[in-house]
């Protein structure tokens, strides 16, 4: 496939764009989990001529550990798995908060922008790469309720044996790299530098597209 290493994100943007030519100029929207994801998704959407949005969402715990999730919610649309002596009440509270949280975070990268809609919409979902994959998961199945035409999920890197996971859960699965002896997404990236808010909220200003 590729050498094993990308030289930085935007040489992965680049490559996966390459990879998702058909969905040029089409009815796709690029969603970018934040904040690694940005600067990848950022390349696609500028070199398709696609327009780029957020997608965000965040585990609910379970009141006694809250490492261990129970459910997911993002901003308008919740997972609940079910789960004996956790109340309603409690899980109630729990969407309340997180999506205060959420709107607040998109808020602070988008503006008053309101998110695109993608009901009917092919829906391309780019991360910097997969390690557990668990959020990404959740956001697939947040994304299915607002009825897109297809998810396809784009990322330069991931364990080999989350491939099936993922070619399972999305409707095409496009990435660089399956690697045997996976040593965390940074190990494969020469230039792996902390996404900070303020380039994440100058990459999602309106950007234009590469010729």
């Amino acid at each position: 496939m590729y050498n094993e290493m990308l030289k930085d994100r935007i040489e992965a943007g680049l490559l996966l764009a390459e990879k998702l030519k058909k969905y040029q100029n089409s009815n796709t929207v690029v969603l970018a989990v934040p904040r690694g994801g940005v600067p990848v998704a950022n390349i696609i959407a500028k070199s398709l001529h696609l327009p780029l949005d957020i997608v965000l969402s965040k585990k609910i715990g379970h009141p006694y550990n809250r490492e261990f999730a129970i459910g997911a919610v993002s901003i308008d649309s919740t997972i609940i798995d079910e789960h004996p002596g956790v109340s309603n009440e409690y899980i109630e509270e729990a969407i309340v908060r997180l999506r205060k949280l959420l709107r607040g975070k998109y808020g602070l990268y988008m503006g008053n922008r309101e998110p695109i809609d993608i009901k009917g919409k092919n829906v391309i979902l780019v991360d910097d790469g997969i390690a557990t994959g668990n959020t990404l998961l959740v956001s697939i199945s947040m994304l299915r309720k607002r009825n897109p035409a297809k998810i396809i999920v784009a990322v330069p890197v991931l364990p080999r044996e989350t491939l099936a996971v993922f070619e399972k859960n999305a409707d095409e699965f496009i990435y660089l790299i399956a690697s045997k002896s996976f040593r965390g997404v940074g190990g494969f990236y020469e230039d792996f530098d902390q996404v900070e808010d303020d380039e994440v909220i100058k990459l999602l200003s309106v950007t234009s597209p590469i010729e």
